[in-house]
């Protein structure tokens, strides 16, 4: 029996979306990022705006994201993704804006102009991969890198004493008049990407009813930057980013959710 016969559309479970082209990802194997991307590709695609959206990819892990899609993506300067959103979106309000930015770019270098974007109320989606270190630069000490996490820059671990505390931006921008849906997600498992999924979806309906600034974090791991196997890395994460970082809604429909606004003692 040939292959064709037994592949067909009533056996098919999964295919890769068509708005993704053939370029093989830079991301390292294991990591999250991946799935993440897809995810979005499906979003789009089931939702037919491909021909409407644009995406802004900064500098870090995501800053090849112009090549994995077949939809327009707009490369910005590092930290500068929610900066270069506000603008297309306001020359543009009829297209489908996000971003797709890393912890250091959107919790660090970029701190000021996610911030503003989001008080501002943008009507813009921001997709934020939340994996506690700087992935694609060096592996070195994020503003989200947890309280005794190794880094290059703190290879004893972090001492909140001369480094500061771990930052949870997220419950911060859903307390901020602007935004209007504020959630965290993660890709580790089947179960968790369909939850994903259904975030995003969301997320670009918000903006296609013009409900003001959305934000999708998604909790992954970094297990090349963490020294781990991919899946020593989602188990490390999951016993240990997700205590900082618990999973659900923090903000529906402008409202809070108190419960996730911040993590679990």
């Amino acid at each position: 029996m040939d292959v064709k016969d037994i592949i067909k559309p009533e056996n098919l479970v999964y295919k890769k979306s068509r708005l993704m082209s053939d370029n093989v990802f830079n991301f390292c194997p294991g990591c999250g990022h991946g799935v993440a991307v897809r995810t979005i590709a499906e979003v789009i695609e089931e939702m037919g705006i491909e021909n409407d959206v644009i995406g802004i990819s900064p500098v870090g892990c995501s800053v090849f994201l112009y090549d994995f899609y077949k939809f327009d993506v707009v490369e910005a300067a590092h930290g500068r993704a929610c900066a270069v959103a506000t603008g297309i979106k306001r020359v543009q309000p009829d297209k489908f804006v996000f971003t797709y930015q890393g912890d250091g770019d959107l919790a660090a270098i970029g701190t000021g102009e996610t911030m503003h974007a989001c008080n501002r109320g943008e009507n813009i989606v921001i997709v934020f991969i939340n994996n506690g270190i700087y992935g694609m630069t060096g592996g070195q000490m994020a503003p989200t890198t947890l309280e005794g996490m190794k880094t290059t820059t703190c290879p004893r671990g972090r001492d909140v004493k001369t480094m500061g505390y771990p930052l949870a931006i997220t419950p911060l921008l859903a307390q901020l008049p602007g935004t209007y849906y504020v959630t965290r997600q993660s890709v580790q498992t089947p179960a968790a990407v369909r939850k994903t999924k259904k975030a995003l979806r969301q997320a670009f309906e918000n903006q296609k009813n013009k409900k003001g600034t959305s934000i999708v974090e998604i909790v992954s791991n970094c297990n090349s930057g963490w020294g781990m196997s991919p899946t020593a890395a989602n188990k490390w994460m999951e016993e240990n980013m997700f205590a900082k970082y618990p999973l659900g809604d923090m903000k529906v429909d402008g409202q809070l959710v108190i419960n996730n606004v911040y993590e679990k003692k």
